[in-house]
């Protein structure tokens, strides 16, 4: 599940209820919460705060405005912003004319293919230079960058050597976005910041 950063506290109050007050332990992901019933709950980091000791640190921290930069892509359509907090400071929605599949065969179809290959890595090239004029210059200044989409379409638009600064502020989460646009994009950053909590129940409550 995926909580907004300000329910954290009151999600943990609430796993504490339901399962006794548990214990913390630091992971790579973040924290480990572990209840007297057995119950277990992973607390996975948001993109940009740090792993932390204790619960009261991860609450803390996860609430604390950060500076973020997305970049969402898919087909000819990519999305990408900076966000202080919880509002994009800027922002950028831009789509290019993607071919789509065909039922042709033969030599028609392989014509298509090849065209919408050439669509595609044009609308990508774009996508790169874009990033370059609004999310390069700020590359030292992100607490992270957070991609969404086409991990392919992603993958080939941060391969671009200018980008290797922004490159490597990505973080490991990648958003599950439709075809990128404003509201697309708005949605991304709440989903960019959530806590992700991934909960096992007592083995006796599973095998009900």
């Amino acid at each position: 599940m995926e909580v907004d950063p300000d329910r954290a506290a009151r999600w943990v109050a609430g796993f504490a209820d339901r399962h006794g007050p548990p214990t913390a332990s630091t992971q790579a992901y973040g924290l480990l919460l572990s209840a007297p019933d057995g119950a277990t709950a992973e607390l996975h980091t948001p993109p940009g705060a740090p792993v932390v000791p204790d619960l009261d640190a991860f609450v803390r921290e996860v609430v604390a405005p950060r500076r973020i930069g997305l970049l969402l892509a898919r087909k000819g359509a990519v999305a990408m912003g900076i966000a202080e907090g919880t509002q994009l400071s800027v922002h950028k929605v831009d789509t290019r004319y993607v071919q789509g599949r065909t039922a042709a065969g033969g030599w028609s179809q392989q014509r298509f293919a090849r065209r919408r290959d050439n669509q595609t890595k044009a609308a990508l090239a774009d996508a790169a230079d874009l990033a370059v004029r609004l999310l390069l210059p700020e590359a030292d200044r992100l607490d992270a960058l957070v991609a969404g989409g086409d991990r392919r379409a992603v993958d080939t638009v941060l391969a671009d050597r200018r980008l290797a600064p922004l490159a490597a502020r990505r973080a490991d989460r990648l958003l599950d976005v439709p075809e990128p646009r404003y509201a697309v994009l708005v949605a991304a950053l709440a989903a960019a910041r959530s806590v992700r909590i991934l909960v096992r129940e007592p083995q006796s409550e599973a095998g009900r």
